[in-house]
């Protein structure tokens, strides 16, 4: 294998300014999500390039909307139909910027930086390459990947990952699905639930002098957020049993008021003032079961508090697992050392992912990019160049060993 590993790392490495370059032009379409913009110059962009690498490619647009835009690729030896099967899967809309010069990338100390460059289009790239060498140097066998490239991750991945799954085009028979989200080189076995609502407290608005005779949902939005306090706190301290990142907290982690506000002038009593409550769930929880702790919470906080509270769910995403004793783990593990000649990491994502789609049809999935987690959606998110060329590496490698 570690023949094999050197073999593809050398045609890897004679494409690094192509690689680069694709990096660069993929940041530069501003496809922040939300609101969706900038989706379809991106998937144009995609499609363009994967013909290049002689991968076949179409796109597909679901509605006039650009939120609603999926592109979906195949690649395969040009000469081979065979049964077997491994997803590379990917998105390519990124979260706002915190400045518009982001969009620009700069390459700088053999990293890129940029929006998106971690989480996930620097990901993209390790992919289309590594499917490239895959073709190019006759490693498939009998076999085919599939590539698929959505556009909603950002905002729960329903009318992307959602359709694919909901319209039988993920098939159940698959080896496996790799996605090069920015795990740092490390192989995400498993991933957290995610749980988002909104809640809203009613109130009457009426004019400040008159404020006896209003109802001040502001101050009724305090009473009903109060006890979420010690929830979040109790689910911190309820700790996994799957190995975390360094750093990384093992507990479930819950954010209140990520989102607030309401009112519609400093003097006039608000009527609506609404807050946001945001989780990521580790594997051992039931997600469900969550959803209806914290609706009780609320539901009895607003009638101590006497206020009219209305609940809406945003997203509900399920864990995803692949137990460690699965071999398709430990392969992807031994193709991993073989390319980076270090022994390989196995931890839980802090954050969900798109392998819950595959994984709830029995499809072993993982996450392995090269970007890093703790620099996704900031100011400063990067990628480092040479880990880009290892990760693809590991997946033309691993789509290999799957068609042995």
């Amino acid at each position: 294998m570690t023949e094999r590993a050197a073999h593809i790392q050398a045609w890897i490495d004679e494409r690094a300014e192509q690689m680069a370059d694709l990096v660069i032009r993929l940041v530069a379409c501003e496809t922040e999500n939300p609101p969706g913009r900038g989706l379809a110059e991106c998937a144009e962009v995609l499609r363009e390039e994967m013909d290049r690498l002689g991968l076949s490619a179409s796109r597909s647009l679901r509605s006039n909307r650009p939120a609603r835009s999926r592109t979906r690729g195949s690649c395969a030896a040009p000469s081979v139909t065979g049964n077997k099967l491994v997803y590379f899967h990917g998105h390519f809309d990124v979260v706002p910027v915190q400045d518009r010069a982001q969009f620009t990338a700069q390459r700088r100390d053999g990293a890129i930086i940029g929006r998106g460059t971690a989480d996930m289009k620097g990901g993209i790239v390790s992919m289309l390459y590594g499917a490239a060498a895959a073709t190019e140097l006759g490693l498939l066998g009998d076999g085919r990947i599939v590539i698929h490239l959505v556009c909603d991750e950002e905002t729960g991945s329903a009318v992307g990952s959602g359709y694919l799954r909901d319209h039988d085009l993920i098939d159940p028979a698959a080896l496996a699905m790799m996605t090069a989200e920015q795990s740092g080189e490390a192989i995400w076995n498993a991933a957290k639930g995610a749980l988002s609502m909104r809640v809203d407290v009613h109130g009457r608005p009426i004019h400040v002098g008159q404020a006896f005779k209003g109802v001040n949902s502001f101050l009724h939005m305090l009473k009903v957020a109060a006890p979420l306090e010690a929830y979040a706190k109790r689910m911190s301290d309820r700790h996994t049993a799957y190995p975390v990142g360094e750093g990384e907290a093992p507990g479930t982690m819950v954010v209140i008021g990520g989102q607030s506000g309401g009112g519609s002038n400093f003097n006039v009593v608000p009527a609506r003032t609404s807050f946001t409550i945001d989780g990521r769930f580790n594997p051992e929880e039931n997600i469900d079961a969550e959803l209806e702790h914290i609706t009780t919470i609320i539901n009895n906080a607003a009638r101590d508090a006497g206020a009219d509270v209305s609940i809406h769910v945003t997203q509900l995403a399920p864990a995803a697992d692949t137990p460690l004793t699965d071999p398709i783990a430990r392969l992807l593990g031994d193709c991993a050392t073989a390319v980076t000649a270090a022994p390989a990491r196995y931890e839980l994502c802090a954050g969900c992912l798109d392998t819950r789609w595959y994984s709830q049809l029995g499809i072993p999935a993982f996450g392995y990019g090269a970007g890093r987690f703790d620099v996704s959606h900031g100011p400063d998110e990067y990628v480092e160049e040479a880990a880009l060329h290892r990760v693809a590496a590991v997946y033309a490698l691993f789509a290999n060993e799957l068609m042995r």
